[in-house]
């Protein structure tokens, strides 16, 4: 079992033709992952890599080949725009890769999407991978820039704002010879789309997810919300990690939502706030996956 996407998701790639869409669309068709229509608009009617049909839109695409899902690697300045088409196209995923999206924009784009049915993962995130059973999980469904080949299939959930955190968390179960069922970078924007809580959830009703690692960062109420959701619902352990605990109070670090204002969203409050919800608290980096398995 899995979340989200499942080895036999079709897939379409906003921004296909473009340097940065089309290296991670041949990565993604590497590993198995049924990318069946590419949109770029002009450019219709083509190929790419010679088998994956591009279309001027989405909705041609989703009425051509029956894709469910997008990946969204489309500039910051046109992104907005691009989540919504898939928003309008009624596909049931948009993962949007796309960093530096202006704040206004995503607003505008939260706004227009209340009330419909398409769940966003990101912007500004890697993206979500369910392994696949071939080798080196070969077969499963990579959608964004996560690296397939640190995956292997299994029972262990992830889920991150940190891209960077979420590769690790993964390698130190894969290294275990610990498997997930899906991973989840969700991004660190202010304005997001789906949250740890709504992973969580999922997770929690997965009834092949056994464990889940959740990893957060300094900035906002996300954590605490998800910690106070865990200690009231949550079935199964969960192990915790919050980055930017050595970070100045009032300046930015890294993704746009990591900024400590007026005394909230520090480290120091997410981690009081884990514990409360008996999640496993992990003291560095290094130790994410040792903490889960301890409490298993």
């Amino acid at each position: 079992m899995s979340i989200l996407v499942k080895p036999d998701t079709k897939v379409l790639i906003q921004g296909i033709t473009g340097s940065f869409g089309a290296r991670h669309a041949r990565l993604s068709l590497d590993y198995g992952t049924q990318v069946v229509a590419g949109v770029t608009p002009g450019k219709g009617g083509q190929l790419f890599e010679g088998k994956v049909p591009i279309f001027d839109t989405v909705t041609e695409a989703v009425r051509a080949t029956g894709a469910t899902v997008s990946a969204v690697f489309v500039p910051a300045g046109f992104a907005g725009d691009a989540i919504l088409e898939g928003v309008d196209a009624g596909l049931e995923l948009v993962v949007c890769i796309t960093e530096g999206i202006p704040v206004n924009d995503m607003l505008k784009v939260k706004r227009a999407m209340e009330g419909r049915a398409t769940r966003l993962i990101g912007p500004n995130c890697p993206g979500l991978v369910t392994p696949g059973t071939g080798k080196d999980s070969h077969g499963g469904c990579r959608i964004g820039i996560s690296p397939g080949y640190i995956h292997k299939p299994g029972h262990i959930g992830v889920v991150s704002r940190s891209g960077t955190l979420t590769y690790e968390a993964v390698w130190q179960l894969t290294c275990r010879g610990v498997g997930q069922s899906t991973c989840v970078g969700i991004g660190g924007d202010p304005v997001n789309g789906t949250s740890h809580m709504d992973v969580l959830q999922l997770f929690n009703d997965d009834p092949e997810t056994h464990g889940i690692i959740m990893i957060g960062e300094i900035g906002g109420s996300a954590e605490e919300e998800a910690a106070a959701w865990v200690k009231q619902h949550c079935r199964k352990p969960v192990a915790g990690f919050i980055a930017g605990a050595t970070a100045p109070p009032g300046r930015r670090m890294g993704h746009a939502g990591a900024i400590i204002s007026g005394g909230k969203g520090t480290a120091e409050a997410k981690i009081e706030a884990f514990k409360a919800a008996g999640i496993g608290v992990a003291e560095t980096p290094s130790a994410m996956a040792e903490t889960l398995l301890k409490m298993m």
